[in-house]
């Protein structure tokens, strides 16, 4: 099952360089990195990114992300995966571009 993570491109570019995150500064400040399975992406970039356009959508194998990932009870009581680890360039599936669109953010074909 694929997972979801938002990076802003300076925040994807600092990945890519490094080849590691601790993610974004809400994941340092929680001490994990957020995911979001595919029912709760759309929801979770029109939440937290809603007028930001310069953005990458990463998906990475949850199976392969081993016991670190956690999947735990966030907004509404569903649950979202949680890593408890750097992210690694290894862990990455694939990544895409996460335009902004007149009515929101248009996602890569076969996210849902």
């Amino acid at each position: 099952m694929l997972i979801y993570k938002i990076f802003l491109r300076v925040e994807w570019d600092a990945f890519r360089k490094f080849g590691k995150t601790a993610g974004a500064p809400v994941d340092l400040a929680d001490g994990f990195v957020h995911f979001s399975g595919a029912p709760q992406l759309a929801e979770t970039a029109a939440k937290y990114f809603a007028d930001q356009s310069d953005l990458v959508l990463v998906a990475c194998d949850a199976d392969r992300l081993g016991p670190a990932l956690k999947w735990e009870a966030s907004r509404g009581g569903a649950l979202f995966p949680h890593l408890y680890r750097e992210l690694l360039m290894a862990d990455v599936v694939w990544d895409k571009s996460l335009p902004l669109g007149r009515s929101g953010h248009i996602f890569p074909e076969g996210v849902f």
